[in-house]
């Protein structure tokens, strides 16, 4: 549960239900601009906010608040709106060309997106939706005008903020604009509420945006426990992915971009053989994702890694994969490794060990909080190739590590189910609705 929830008391029992009932909303707006949750996720930009709004609205959906999902339209194909599941609809705005649009280029098409927005909510009565909730900022601008449009409380998740990303960025990436920080300071200053995914995300908010403490949510993500758990274990997925099964195998998985640093673990995995020449015979690294953001301007540029390093012939490169299949790798894996540079959360490391898999990640955002350091995997500061490959000689000297470790994870993700973190959203947006009220009245008074 929220550390913010607890804090701000349970509502006296006393209270009347239908004046409880009527404090939750029972219909959001949620906001998407960027990203699709039809879009299958490592693709583009599609990745773990993706996952992170389907699963979230469909566990909404299950405790009885509606979600319509605004999402801008990728291609003439797709219906205007598309019934996700019940109680979720995903509906797509034209703003902009369909193809071709670069993330860079979209606040370009925020007014386009807001209008198609108003438009939707026109065809309604008055009050349809009772609560705005908008992710990344590109959203939040949007949610902003809606949420004053419509009087109703704004929600407001930023799942990466600029000014943290560029106090961490990868050499040779792209710092993100001025026009980006000066968004997020104005939807910070805007929102009744500010989810945030760690205490962390939550303190970078106060102490960057001077976000007021107390409008500031601490929400874990959750993660699809039935679709990634150890089933039927690591032999059966080598099998099925044709993988060898004593091989060491380290996997990257997510996009591919400097911000991630699959570099990171090419470089490592080069170290590694040049100490150890023998392990090249039994190890295989997966890198399992598509080129994004910066990564876009040179999407060869991991394989001419991989060739440049002498290693092209242990690397093997795959396309995204579907949720399912993504499952097979993270229990394929002796160890899933993400070097990032910056990770709100790290969703990805929640999946990974849920399917009983350990990890090994850069100590840095909310991957502290995911990775139990030591004893669910293992947390490097910095990006020194070296201290990754000392981690994965650990592994590929005590083949029993992965499957100690492996256990301790899959039982450490049990506590991120979506169930959690949807019930403490909804109480969120109950917060949010209360404090939305007492600003009208002391507006009004």
């Amino acid at each position: 549960m929220s550390h913010y929830v607890s804090r701000l008391g349970r509502r006296s029992p006393a209270a009347p239900s239908r004046l409880r009932l009527h404090r939750r909303p029972r219909r959001v707006a949620m906001l998407s601009v960027h990203t699709s949750p039809l879009h299958q996720p490592g693709t583009g930009d599609a990745g773990g906010m993706n996952v992170y709004i389907v699963e979230l609205a469909q566990r909404l959906a299950a405790i009885n608040i509606e979600v319509e999902i605004f999402t801008r339209a990728t291609t003439a194909a797709l219906p205007p709106t598309v019934e996700m599941a019940p109680g979720v609809l995903v509906r797509h705005v034209d703003a902009g060309p369909y193809e071709g649009l670069a993330k860079e280029e979209l606040p370009a098409q925020l007014c386009a997106f807001t209008h198609g927005v108003m438009q939707a909510w026109a065809g309604h009565r008055p009050g349809h939706y009772d609560l705005v909730h908008s992710h990344y900022w590109l959203s939040g601008h949007v949610g902003w005008l809606a949420a004053q449009r419509w009087g109703t409380p704004l929600v407001h998740a930023m799942h990466t903020m600029a000014k943290v990303k560029n106090a961490n960025l990868a050499e040779g990436d792209t710092p993100e604009p001025a026009a980006r920080v000066i968004g997020e300071t104005q939807i910070v200053a805007a929102a009744d509420r500010l989810i945030a995914n760690t205490a962390e995300e939550s303190d970078e908010l106060v102490r960057h945006y001077h976000a007021a403490p107390d409008k500031v949510a601490v929400v874990h993500p959750g993660v699809n426990l039935d679709r990634f758990a150890p089933a039927d274990g690591r032999a059966a997925a080598r099998a099925r992915l044709g993988l060898p099964q004593d091989a060491l195998i380290p996997l990257f998985a997510g996009r591919i971009q400097p911000l991630k640093a699959p570099d990171v673990l090419l470089h490592a995995v080069a170290v590694l053989l040049d100490q150890r020449p023998e392990l090249r015979s039994r190890i295989v690294v997966p890198v399992v994702g598509g080129p994004s953001g910066s990564g876009l301007a040179k999407p060869e540029g991991l394989q001419k890694l991989a060739a440049r390093l002498g290693i092209a012939d242990v690397v093997r490169f795959r396309p995204p994969v579907g949720q399912t299949q993504l499952a097979d790798w993270f229990r394929a894996a002796s160890v899933l490794v993400m070097p990032s540079y910056s990770e709100s959360f790290g969703l990805v490391a929640i999946e990974a060990q849920a399917a009983g898999t350990p990890v090994l990640a850069a100590s840095v955002g909310g991957l502290p909080v995911a990775v139990r350091d030591g004893q669910t995997g293992f947390l490097v500061r910095g990006h020194q190739p070296a201290e990754y490959a000392r981690v994965l000689l650990d592994f590929a000297e005590n083949p029993e590590l992965s499957a100690r470790m492996g256990a301790a994870a899959a039982r450490h993700a049990q506590s991120f189910g979506w169930d959690t973190a949807a019930a403490a959203t909804a109480d969120v947006y109950t917060a949010a609705t209360q404090a939305h009220r007492r600003r009208v009245r002391s507006h009004h008074g």
